[in-house]
């Protein structure tokens, strides 16, 4: 099975180089990772850097600051020169004359749009409006769409699980499912072989069923990750919530969804 880690960060300037990252995907055997650019850093050149350096192992996904009236340009310059898609938030719309000018920009030019924001955003009637608009746009929710398992626990919480989930409804939304530390609450004390309190899982389940293997991406989120279970864990205890499923149906939430969304086919 290839594995294709479909979020990561990589800064000289902030969390770490991508050499500690090439390390961890050497040890884990991850063929390829997407680099998503951090937030507030627009200067996308050390992603770009680590492309080239790396041959056939990284795609990038940049950022632009919407705020600039020639954010669509500096777009446009990304794209030519390799970027495979953009960041942008939920909520996100361009103080400008059209708000949803970014929007429109990277559905023009073929990008996925990678998408970060609370669960609050996700399960917004707005974002919904947003989806709909650009029905051929690949559009990534990051972050398990920001629930908890605490989102599981309460009426308004349960609300919101049905309204991030039901976004499968359209069919250009894909969903990035991260280590098991994101959502699901650290035991005290740490236990082996399994260091979460489970009542979370029911949210992995609750993603499969709505979105199935075909619209599933695992992303490691290196390095914030490496403050949580670590990355061997989030890769091996994720792939073991989904080892009753068909090795086919795996090796698409583990690589195979992303392959051609990241152009690494």
């Amino acid at each position: 099975m290839r594995i294709i880690d479909t979020h990561c960060h990589a800064s000289t300037i902030w969390y770490e180089p991508v050499e500690s990252l090439v390390d961890q995907m050497d040890r884990n055997e991850v063929a390829h990772a997407v680099l998503v650019q951090i937030n507030g850093q627009y200067d996308n050149s050390y992603q770009f850097e680590c492309e080239r350096r790396y041959p056939g192992r990284f795609a990038s996904v940049v950022l632009v600051d919407a705020a600039r009236p020639d954010a669509p340009q500096q777009l446009e310059q990304l794209a030519r020169a390799g970027a495979r898609g953009v960041r942008l938030r939920a909520a996100m719309h361009s103080p400008h004359a059209d708000p949803l000018a970014l929007w429109r920009t990277a559905n023009s030019l073929g990008l996925s749009v990678s998408c970060a924001g609370a669960a609050d955003e996700f399960a917004a009637a707005a974002f919904e409006e947003v989806v709909a608009a650009f029905p051929t746009l690949p559009i990534i929710v990051e972050h398990l769409g920001g629930l908890k398992a605490a989102d599981l626990t309460t009426p308004a919480g349960i609300d919101r699980c049905a309204r991030v989930f039901g976004l499968a409804r359209y069919a250009n939304v894909y969903l990035r499912i991260h280590g098991l530390g994101e959502f699901c609450t650290r035991n005290m004390p740490v236990t082996a072989p399994f260091p979460f309190d489970p009542a979370g899982l029911p949210l992995l389940r609750q993603a499969y069923d709505a979105f199935g293997a075909g619209r599933l991406m695992w992303g490691s989120d290196y390095p914030p990750v490496s403050g949580r279970e670590g990355y061997a864990n989030a890769l091996r205890l994720t792939q073991a919530q989904f080892a009753d499923k068909p090795a086919a149906e795996q090796a698409l939430i583990f690589g195979g969804v992303a392959a051609p969304v990241y152009g690494f086919d």
